[in-house]
């Protein structure tokens, strides 16, 4: 299993980004994003499951959209997620870690920058 996020970078409050991770591997329970801020445990932002179905942090429900190229389901080798996050704001700013979690086992992406400033 490997992972490559790509995405980050420095932004005004109010802008948007979109981070991607390409996953490689299948037979995943569970594919999403956490956020790690500075001095700050890793936190979930959002995920998808075998179901499709999504969760998000209270934090970011209505700004941030987690989406998939395949459905988990699918099982397909290579598969795409992406995390548009509108309306940012300082509080967002970390670093953003992909991650997989297949057979109760999490791989980790290498994580993006988000910096969200004036």
């Amino acid at each position: 299993v490997q992972l490559q996020a790509s995405g980050g970078g420095l932004v005004q409050p109010g802008t948007s980004l979109r981070l991607s991770c390409q996953v490689s591997g299948s037979g995943f329970s569970f594919l999403g994003w956490y956020q790690q801020a500075p001095g700050k445990p890793r936190n979930l932002v959002a995920l998808i499951d075998r179901g499709d179905a999504i969760q998000y942090a209270d934090s970011v429900k209505g700004r941030f959209t987690l989406s998939r190229d395949n459905a988990l389901s699918s099982d397909n080798a290579q598969n795409t997620i992406s995390l548009q996050m509108n309306g940012l704001t300082p509080e967002d700013t970390g670093v953003y870690y992909c991650y997989a979690t297949q057979r109760a086992r999490t791989y980790w992406g290498q994580g993006t920058q988000v910096t969200v400033s004036s």
